[in-house]
C-alpha cells in the first residue's frame, strides 16, 4: 500500500500547488494580506507531500519492492545498497519526482529566507513557483508516474541498474545538477514577480542575485561532476566529449554566467533592466530546453533517458507556456523596465560586462544550434548531419579568448567612466607575465604550437590581472599590509570565480594539446613506453564483485627504474543483466593522471589495452570547485543579507534611480 500512499501525495502535492498559483495571486490584485498569507504554508504544505513520494519510492528500492514497475526496471537484489539510493533517480521517472522534489526545496527556501520582504512581492514569487510546480507534477501524474505497479503478476527480479550507472558519480552528479537547473526557477521567478508588480527597480536585482548565484554554483559543481563520471567510467578517458546532453547542461550555465554578472549592473547602476529580465526567462528556458533534449526520445545518448516522444511533447508544451507567457507579460511591462543610467567610454565596468554578456550569449547561441541543428534536419526530411567535437573546438576557442581578454580587462575598470589611462598602465606587466608563462609552459610540456600558447597565456592573464586587483585594493599598493581585511566576501567570491575559471582553461589547454594515448596489444610480461613512463603488463587476476565477476589486469608503472603506481583495470561481467563493461584504472595526480583502459581480448593471455597520460587533468574539475567556492562567498556578503524591514525599505528607496558603488568600495 505504501506505493499508494506516495501516488496520492504526489496528487494532494498537485491539489496545493495550485491552491499555490491562484490564492496568493489573487491576494495581490485585491490587496487582501490574508490571502498573501497562505503562500508560505501552502509552499511548506506541498514539500511536505512532495519530499514524503520521493522517500516513499527511496524505501521501494531499498526494500527490492518488484512490483513497481519502476523500481523493477532500474534495480535487483544483488544492486548494492548505495546504488540503490543513485537508482531512485538513474530512470525517467525516478529523476522527474527528483526535479520536482528539488523544486519544493528550492520553493521552501524562498518562503523560509524571504520573510523580510514585501508580502506582496513574495506572494508573486510564490505564486510563479507554484505555476512551475503545476506543470511538473502534471507532468509526473499524466504521463511518468514511478509507482505503477506489476500487478496481480509481480516479477521476482529485478532488470538492474544500467552499468554505466553504477558508479558514485550518479549518486553526487544528478541531485548537484539538478539543483543548479532548478534554482534557475528562482531567479525567472523574482523577474516575473517584478514584471507583475510593474516596479522593476534595483531592489529586485539584489534580491534575486544571491538566489542566481547559488543556483550557478551548484550546476557549476553538477557539470564537473558529470565531466568526472564521463572519463571515470566510460572508459575513453576524455573529460568532455560535446555530447548534446552535456551541451544540455552547459547551455543554462552559460546563460546563468551572464545573468549573475547583468545583476550586478542592475543592482548597482540600475542599467540593463530589459536586458536582465529577459536573461533570467532564456537561463530557465535553456534549463527546460535540456529537460526536453534529455527526455524526448529526440537524441541518442549514453546520458539520456529513454522516453516516448509524447513526453517530449508536454515538456515541449511547458517551454513554450513559459517563454511565450514571459514575453507577453514583457511586452506589456516594456514601458517600466526602461533604464536611466548613464555610463560613458568603452572602459566603463558598465560596457565590458555587457561584452561579457554578448560573447557569454554568442557562445550559447554557438552550442544550442550545434546541438538542435542536426535534430532539426532530421525533423524535416532534409537529411542528417553529425556537427560534433570539430565544430566546437573550431568555434569556441576564439570566444574564450574574447571573454579572458575581456574579464582581464573589465577587473580594473570603473562604473560609469573609466579613462584609457587607468586600464593600460595596470595591464602591461600582467600582459608581459601572461606572455612568458605562456611559452614557459608550451616547452615544459611539449613543443611550442600557437593555440596552446593562446590557452595558456590567457589563463595565466586572468590570474596576473586578479593578482594585480587583489594587491591594489588590499591596500598593499600604498603599504598598508592589513587591507585585506576591508575586502568583502563577494569580492573574494569574484576572485575565487576568475581563479576557478583560469584554473579550468588551464587544464584543458594542457590536457588537450599534450595528453598522450596509445592503443597498444599486450600479454602478460609487454610492456610499452610513454614518455618517460614504462607500463608493464603483468599478469591478470578473477574479482569477484557484488553483482557482477571481473577480470582485473594488473599494472605496474615506472620511472627512471622506480615504481610509482600500480593499477588494477577491469574487465565486468554483470550478473543479472550479463552486459560485460571496461572500468578503467586511474593513477590520479595533481599534476597529471594515468590512465589504462582493457579491450576486448584478442587471443589467450593478449589483450587490447589503452595507455594514456593527462597532464593537469584535474585542474579541470578542481576548478570547477574553485568556481562554486566563489559562488558560496559571493552570497555569504553580509549586504546580502536582509536583517530588517529598515534594510527592504533602504533597498527600495535606493532601487528608485539605481545606484552606484560607494567611494572607495570594494565589491564584486
Amino acid at each position: 500500500m505504501l506505493p499508494e500512499f506516495g501516488h496520492f501525495a504526489l496528487i494532494l502535492a498537485l491539489a496545493l500547488a495550485l491552491m499555490q498559483v491562484v490564492v496568493p495571486l489573487v491576494g495581490t490584485y485585491t490587496g487582501q494580506s490574508r490571502l498573501m498569507a497562505f503562500a508560505r504554508p501552502l509552499a511548506a504544505g506541498q514539500f511536505v507531500f512532495v519530499i514524503f513520494s520521493f522517500l516513499v519510492l527511496m524505501q521501494s528500492f531499498l526494500t527490492d519492492d518488484f512490483s513497481v514497475r519502476y523500481v523493477a526496471e532500474n534495480s535487483s537484489a544483488l544492486l548494492p545498497w548505495y546504488f540503490k539510493i543513485g537508482a531512485v533517480w538513474g530512470g525517467h521517472e525516478g529523476s522527474l519526482l527528483l526535479w520536482v522534489t528539488i523544486l519544493s526545496v528550492w520553493t521552501l527556501a524562498v518562503a523560509i529566507f524571504s520573510r523580510r520582504l514585501p508580502q506582496e512581492f513574495v506572494a508573486r514569487v510564490l505564486s510563479v513557483m507554484g505555476m512551475i510546480s503545476v506543470g511538473f507534477l502534471l507532468f509526473i501524474l499524466l504521463t511518468s508516474n514511478p509507482f505503477t505497479r506489476f500487478l496481480p503478476n509481480s516479477p521476482t527480479h529485478g532488470v538492474d541498474l544500467n552499468p554505466l550507472l553504477q558508479d558514485i558519480g550518479l549518486i553526487s552528479h544528478p541531485p548537484m545538477l539538478y539543483m543548479g537547473y532548478v534554482g534557475f526557477s528562482v531567479a525567472f521567478a523574482f523577474a516575473i514577480a517584478a514584471l507583475m508588480g510593474g516596479k522593476l527597480d534595483t531592489a529586485w536585482a539584489r534580491w534575486s542575485r544571491p538566489w542566481t548565484t547559488v543556483a550557478w554554483a551548484f550546476l557549476s559543481c553538477g557539470i564537473a561532476l558529470g565531466s568526472w563520471w564521463a572519463y571515470a567510467e566510460l572508459g575513453w578517458g576524455g573529460w568532455w566529449f560535446w555530447d548534446p546532453v552535456e551541451n544540455a547542461s552547459f547551455m543554462p550555465w552559460l546563460a546563468g554566467t551572464a545573468l549573475m554578472h547583468t545583476l550586478a549592473v542592475t543592482e548597482k547602476r540600475g542599467a540593463f533592466k530589459s536586458w536582465t529580465v529577459l536573461l533570467a526567462i532564456l537561463t530557465f528556458a535553456m534549463s527546460l530546453v535540456g529537460t526536453f533534449l534529455v527526455r524526448s526520445g529526440v537524441l541518442t545518448s549514453v546520458h539520456a533517458f529513454a522516453a516516448s516522444p509524447e513526453r517530449g511533447k508536454f515538456i515541449l508544451a511547458l517551454l513554450g507556456i513559459a517563454v511565450v507567457g514571459s514575453l507577453v507579460l514583457y511586452a506589456f511591462r516594456a514601458p517600466v523596465v526602461r533604464s536611466r543610467a548613464t555610463y560613458e567610454g568603452i572602459f566603463s565596468r558598465e560596457i565590458m560586462l555587457l561584452l561579457n554578456n554578448v560573447f557569454l550569449l554568442v557562445a550559447l547561441l554557438l552550442v544550442l544550434l550545434g546541438t538542435i541543428f542536426p535534430l532539426i534536419l532530421e525533423g524535416m526530411n532534409w537529411g542528417k548531419i553529425s556537427v560534433g567535437k570539430p565544430f566546437f573546438n573550431i568555434v569556441f576557442p576564439p570566444i574564450v579568448v574574447a571573454v579572458a581578454i575581456l574579464l582581464g580587462l573589465g577587473i580594473f575598470s570603473r562604473w560609469k567612466r573609466t579613462e584609457t589611462r587607468h586600464i593600460t598602465h595596470r595591464i602591461v606587466w600582467p600582459a608581459i607575465g601572461a606572455i612568458v608563462s605562456g611559452v614557459v609552459l608550451c616547452e615544459v610540456y611539449g613543443a611550442f604550437r600557437v593555440w596552446p600558447f593562446i590557452g595558456c597565456a590567457i589563463a595565466i592573464w586572468i590570474v596576473l590581472t586578479t593578482a594585480r586587483d587583489l594587491w591594489e585594493k588590499s591596500g598593499h599598493s600604498q603599504g598598508r599590509a592589513s587591507g585585506l581585511r576591508r575586502l568583502t566576501r563577494s569580492y573574494w567570491g569574484m576572485v575565487f570565480g576568475h581563479l576557478g575559471l583560469a584554473m579550468v582553461i588551464l587544464g584543458v589547454t594542457i590536457v588537450s594539446n599534450y595528453g598522450v594515448a596509445h592503443d597498444v596489444r599486450m600479454g602478460e610480461g609487454d610492456s610499452h613506453m610513454i614518455n618517460d613512463l614504462k607500463f608493464v603488463f603483468t599478469g591478470v587476476e578473477h574479482v569477484q564483485g557484488p553483482n557482477y565477476s571481473a577480470e582485473a589486469a594488473i599494472f605496474h608503472v615506472y620511472r627512471d627504474g622506480k615504481p610509482i603506481a600500480v593499477l588494477y583495470p577491469e574487465k565486468r561481467k554483470y550478473t543479472v543483466t550479463g552486459q560485460v563493461m571496461t572500468e578503467a584504472a586511474i593513477d590520479a595526480g595533481l599534476f597529471r593522471d594515468l590512465y589504462v583502459a582493457l579491450g576486448e581480448p584478442l587471443e589467450k593471455d593478449v589483450w587490447a589495452v589503452r595507455l594514456q597520460y593527462k597532464p593537469m587533468v584535474r585542474w579541470i574539475w578542481f576548478g570547477a570547485m574553485v568556481m562554486a567556492i566563489g559562488g558560496a562567498l559571493a552570497i555569504s556578503d553580509r549586504r546580502y543579507r536582509i536583517r530588517s524591514r529598515r534594510t527592504v525599505e533602504t533597498d527600495l528607496a535606493g532601487g528608485k534611480e539605481g545606484v552606484s558603488a560607494k567611494p572607495g568600495e570594494v565589491s564584486a
